[in-house]
C-alpha cells in the first residue's frame, strides 16, 4: 500500500450514485453476457465445463441484499459478544485506551513511530491548531537489517532509538518544542499486543519474518523507552496504536463526524468509536468524553451467512492460520487473487481451458490481486492486459479471447463478492451505532475514513463498496453517509494522538 500524506479525496456515497446506479448493476448483474456471446452454448466439451464452473461459481459466491443484511445483522451480534466480555466473540472488540481523539486545536510538535515490517517510519509532525492545521510533515524510512530480526530486544529497539536520535537532530529553528517540555511519540506497532493502557502494551508474539524471543511476553513502550534512554534522547512514548486506530484519529482530525476506520488493503480491520456505556467489559475509570475506540479485529468475523465456495476451502486449508480470519479471506488484498489462481486452476484440471494444466499456476499466490485489478480493468477488444498477465506471470501464451474472457468473469466475480462484504461489514457497524437509519427524521452525518491500497487502487472494487453501501442504507440515508479516503493513518495519527494524549494538555 503506498503511504501518502493525510487525507486526499473524499466521495459522498450519494455521490457514488451516478457512478452507482451503473456500478451496482455492475455489481450484480454484469458478467456472463460476453461470455454467452463468445459461444458458451456451444457443443465443445471444454467450454460446456468451463461455462459450467463459471455459473457455479457466481451462484455460490452470491449476494443479494437479503443476505448481505444477515450479514450485518450476525456483525452486530458479534460485535454485541465481543464487547461484553473477552473471548465472547470471534471479534476480539479490542479497548484501545484511546478515549480522546484528536480536535483539530492540538498545536505543537509531535513524533510518531510506525513499526509494522522489516522498514519502519518516523514521522515529525507540526501542528498550528485550527487556524494553520498541518504546518509541516517530514518523514524518513529505515530498512532493520535481517539480523536484528531474529537477534535480541535491546538490539532492535536500540537501533529504532539511535534512527530516532538521528532523525530528532535535524530538527530546525522552525520545530518549535516549547522549552522544558519533553518530546511525544507516537507509537504505530502492527504485531498482537495485549494493550493494558493508552501508552503501554505486552508482545504476544511476532509475525511477519520477526522472531525476537526475548521481546515476548515485554511491555514494547518500556523497551523503546529504556532504549532512548541508552542512546540520551528524552522522549515520551504517550500513545500506542495500530494502523486502524491511527487512522480513526487522522480521519477525526479532518472532520469530526468521522464515527469509524477502516482499512481495506493487504489486511482488513475496522475501529469505530463506542459509548462507554456500551461495553460491559470495561472495568475502569469512565473516561470524560464517555467514549472509547474500539478496534474490531473483523478479519476474524466468522457467519453461516457468508458464501463460502470449495476455493475458500482449499485457501483456508493451505493457509497458515487454518480456520481463522474467515472474512479477511474474503475481502483483503492479500487473498483475492488467490481464489482466482484457485478457481482457473480448478478449471484447468476440469476443463482442459489451457490445454495442458500450467505449471506456474500450481503456485501458490503467485497471481497477485494488482495482476487480478489489471486483468479486471482491460477493455481493450481483445483484452490484451489479461492476456499478457497471463503470459507473463503465469506462462500462458496464445490464449484466445473466449478464455480471457472467462478470466474476467472470474476476477469480477471474485472482486465483487468482496466488495459487497466489505459494504456489509461497514453497513453493520453503522447499524451498531444506529446510523443506519433516520432519527425522528434528524439527518446525521457520518463519515468512514477508509485507508488501504485494495480501496484506493482497485476502482471496480471501490466503486462496488460504495454502491453496494448506498443499496443497503437506502438513498436517505445514503445521502450523509461519506466515505473519506484517508491515506497514511498508521503515521500521523500516530503523531496526531500523542498530541490528544499529551501530558502538557492542560498547560496548552
Amino acid at each position: 500500500m503506498g503511504k501518502k500524506a493525510a487525507i486526499v479525496a473524499c466521495a459522498t456515497v450519494a455521490a457514488a450514485a451516478a457512478a452507482g446506479a451503473a456500478a451496482a448493476a455492475r455489481c450484480t448483474r454484469r458478467r456472463r453476457t460476453g461470455a454467452a456471446e463468445e459461444g458458451w452454448s456451444e457443443s465443445d466439451g471444454k467450454w460446456e465445463r468451463a461455462a459450467e464452473m463459471v455459473k457455479e461459481l457466481e451462484e455460490k459466491c452470491g449476494t443479494p441484499v437479503w443476505k448481505l443484511r444477515q450479514v450485518a445483522e450476525a456483525m452486530v451480534v458479534e460485535m454485541h459478544a465481543g464487547l461484553a466480555s473477552d473471548g465472547g466473540s470471534k471479534l476480539k472488540m479490542l479497548i484501545s485506551y484511546v478515549d480522546s481523539l484528536p480536535t483539530g486545536d492540538e498545536k505543537g510538535l509531535y513524533y510518531a513511530l510506525d513499526l509494522g515490517g522489516t522498514n519502519f517510519r518516523i514521522l515529525r509532525v507540526h501542528l498550528g491548531g485550527k487556524e494553520k492545521g498541518i504546518i509541516k510533515r517530514e518523514y524518513e524510512e529505515v530498512s532493520i537489517p535481517p539480523h536484528l530480526m531474529t537477534g535480541s530486544s535491546n538490539e532492535l529497539f536500540d537501533f529504532i532509538a539511535m534512527a530516532l536520535a538521528k532523525f530528532v537532530a535535524t530538527e530546525g529553528e522552525d520545530s518549535h518544542l516549547y522549552p522544558g517540555r519533553q518530546r511525544e511519540l507516537g507509537f504505530t506497532f502492527s504485531f498482537p499486543v495485549r494493550q493494558s493502557s493508552i501508552a503501554s502494551g505486552t508482545l504476544i508474539k511476532w509475525t511477519k519474518g520477526f522472531s525476537i524471543e526475548d521481546a515476548v511476553g515485554e511491555d514494547v513502550v518500556s523497551e523503546l523507552s529504556k532504549a532512548m534512554e541508552r542512546v540520551g534522547l528524552d522522549m515520551r512514548v504517550a500513545a500506542l496504536v495500530n494502523d486502524t486506530i491511527g487512522t480513526m484519529a487522522g480521519g477525526r482530525y479532518n472532520d469530526p463526524d468521522v464515527v469509524a476506520a477502516v482499512i481495506l488493503g493487504t489486511g482488513t480491520n475496522a475501529a469505530y468509536v463506542e459509548q462507554i456505556h456500551a461495553i460491559p467489559k470495561w472495568h475502569g475509570p469512565l473516561p470524560k468524553s464517555g467514549e472509547m475506540v474500539i478496534n474490531t479485529e473483523w478479519g476474524n468475523f466468522q457467519s453461516p451467512h457468508l458464501p463460502l465456495t470449495e476455493y475458500d476451502k482449499t485457501l483456508d486449508d493451505e493457509s497458515l492460520n487454518p480456520g481463522e480470519q474467515a472474512y479477511e479471506k474474503l475481502i483483503s488484498g492479500m487473498y483475492l487473487g488467490e481464489i482466482v489462481r484457485i478457481a482457473l486452476l480448478r478449471m484447468a484440471e476440469e476443463s482442459a481451458l489451457f490445454g495442458d494444466i500450467p505449471l506456474k499456476l500450481k503456485i501458490p499466490f503467485i497471481l497477485r490481486t494488482p495482476d487480478m485489478s489489471a486483468m479486471h480493468h482491460d477493455t481493450s477488444p481483445d483484452l490484451t492486459v489479461v492476456g499478457k498477465k497471463l503470459s507473463d506471470v503465469l506462462e500462458i501464451s496464445d490464449t484466445s479471447l473466449r478464455t480471457r474472457k472467462v478470466v474476467v468473469d472470474l476476477c469480477n466475480i471474485v472482486a465483487t463478492r468482496a466488495a459487497r462484504l466489505a459494504a456489509a461489514g461497514i453497513f453493520g457497524i453503522l447499524k451498531k451505532l444506529g446510523r443506519d437509519t433516520l432519527r425522528d427524521g434528524e439527518k446525521q452525518r457520518s463519515v468512514i475514513a477508509l485507508d488501504g491500497g485494495l480501496f484506493e487502487h482497485y476502482a471496480k472494487f471501490r466503486n462496488c463498496v460504495e454502491a453496494t453501501l448506498r443499496e443497503l442504507l437506502g438513498p436517505e440515508v445514503a445521502e450523509n453517509t461519506v466515505i473519506v479516503l484517508s491515506n497514511d493513518g498508521s503515521g500521523i495519527g500516530a503523531a496526531l494522538l500523542a498530541a490528544s494524549h499529551s501530558q502538557y494538555l492542560e498547560t496548552q
